[in-house]
């Protein structure tokens, strides 16, 4: 409250406002460095956002365009006669082209399950002691193994204790022996039961054989293998038999990669005599959605960077990473995609039909993308592979790189970011002085102007007084 009384007499004695008078030689003396330092504010937060938005719009074509070639839906995929025995699918990377086989499915790979009789409740103890699980080959007749010659596996042992002694108990200590089998139990009106279940294959099978505990008996009633009465078999361990070209061959599961090179087999009924067709499906309507998503980003992005340079308003005009960005842009579509290609073969974007126009944006000239996707299939194809199925690194590489260019920290968007934030701190003191550099003068000036109001207001007593002195003096005569 004092200091506005004070301020509030100042003044008084000349009759002029010193508070206004002070705050307009203040805000004349500082106008142009004011100014100076808002315009340069607003240019590096103009120039932080573009960058950002930048780096933001080159890895998300250049993340949205590896993800797109990594997809399989790009590729040549391989084809079955019969999905309902066998479904066919492509692996990464793999070249197709030529696919040709046919496929027998003979016989599914399938897993031992062992089932034992039932009792009363999950809960109720069978017994102690611990089982010895082994794995091997067995022969099993009307439910019963009759025979196993064990593996070369060593032997599981499972503890079975007095707190897991039940049928659920048995099962959560096989489970958590994490031995290759997998114990459930099975609930109906009858009773519980339990039930081990191994992985596909006929080296598979299994027998579980107890060591009992004398003082708690009662184990050897789950076990499974040669001689044992009281669980029963009803899968039968196997593997999976498929003539490829006529060639029986075996393999313990029913999802086969090691087959046909670059093609999964999953395997889904067998069918004896029946023969199912390999082939392939070249994807001529996703490489030209493709093509045309591809220039309809490139465009989008070239846009941006349309605004970003403009040479009159643009806040990144003079930034050389953005410079360059922009030059590899417009080189990209006679950017070779490919290695070792014949001579007449395309490997640019611009020879199969991407074309760039007087602006600088992209267009698809369909007739030539169709005549591409129609005597070079493959070639096109090679260009969006991940680079695995490529005879050179393909367009998501190419794009990767400019990308991984754009954004670096030394030389890239990201130096400029580092760049124009430091700019940022640095301005900031540059604000923070002027604004010390203000409050100094205020109150130099604050303090001059009120001592002369003070001197006026002393004048003014003075003649006052003279005034009436005269006055008196006059009304005397």
């Amino acid at each position: 409250m004092a200091d506005t009384s004070i301020t509030s007499a100042l003044g008084a004695g000349s009759g002029v406002d010193i508070k206004a008078l002070v705050a307009s030689l203040v805000d004349a003396q500082f106008a142009n460095k004011t100014k100076q330092l808002t315009a340069k504010s607003d240019a590096l937060t103009k120039q932080i956002s573009g960058v950002s938005t930048l780096k933001s719009g080159i890895t998300g074509f250049s993340s949205a365009l590896a993800a797109l070639a990594k997809g399989g839906t790009l590729a040549t995929a391989p084809t079955s006669s019969n999905s309902n025995i066998l479904k066919v699918s492509g692996m990464s990377g793999a070249k197709l082209a030529g696919l040709s086989a046919s496929i027998e499915v003979r016989q599914l790979a399938s897993a031992q399950v062992a089932t034992s009789p039932a009792v009363a409740s999950p809960i109720t103890a069978v017994g102690q002691g611990s089982f010895t699980l082994t794995f091997g080959k067995a022969t099993v007749v009307d439910g019963a193994m009759t025979d196993f010659p064990a593996g070369a596996g060593t032997p599981i042992t499972i503890p079975i204790t007095a707190g897991n002694s039940g049928l659920s108990g048995i099962a959560r200590s096989i489970n958590a022996a994490n031995a290759g089998v997998t114990a459930t139990v099975l609930t109906d009106a009858n009773g519980s039961r339990l039930s081990i279940k191994s992985a596909t294959g006929e080296a598979k099978a299994f027998t579980l054989t107890a060591t009992e505990d004398p003082a708690a008996p009662g184990l050897s009633s789950l076990n499974v293998g040669p001689g044992a009465t009281g669980t029963t078999i009803g899968s039968v361990a196997k593997d999976a038999i498929v003539a490829v070209d006529g060639v029986a061959l075996q393999r313990p599961t029913n999802s086969i990669t090691d087959l046909i090179p670059g093609v999964k087999l999953d395997l889904l009924s067998a069918a004896v005599g029946t023969t199912v067709t390999l082939g392939t499906s070249a994807p001529t309507a996703a490489l030209s959605q493709a093509v045309n998503d591809f220039v309809e980003t490139f465009n989008q992005l070239g846009s941006v960077l349309k605004e970003q340079t403009d040479p009159a308003t643009g806040a990144l005009k003079s930034d050389s990473a953005t410079s360059t960005l922009a030059r590899s842009m417009r080189q990209l579509t006679l950017t070779p995609l490919l290695t070792g290609a014949p001579a007449g073969v395309p490997t640019t974007l611009a020879e199969i039909g991407v074309q760039t126009n007087r602006d600088g944006t992209l267009s698809v000239n369909a007739a030539r993308l169709t005549e591409a996707l129609t005597k070079w299939p493959d070639t096109v194809e090679a260009m969006f592979a991940d680079g695995k199925g490529a005879s050179g690194n393909g367009l998501s590489a190419a794009l990767t790189t400019i990308s991984n260019t754009a954004i670096d920290t030394k030389v890239g968007l990201g130096a400029s970011t580092t760049r124009y934030t430091k700019a940022q701190a640095d301005l900031a003191d540059d604000q923070s002085d002027l604004t010390d550099a203000e409050a100094v003068m205020t109150k130099r000036l604050t303090q001059q102007y009120g001592a002369m109001d003070a001197r006026v207001a002393a004048y003014k007593s003075t003649l006052t007084f003279l005034q009436q002195q005269v006055a008196a003096w006059n009304s005397s005569k």
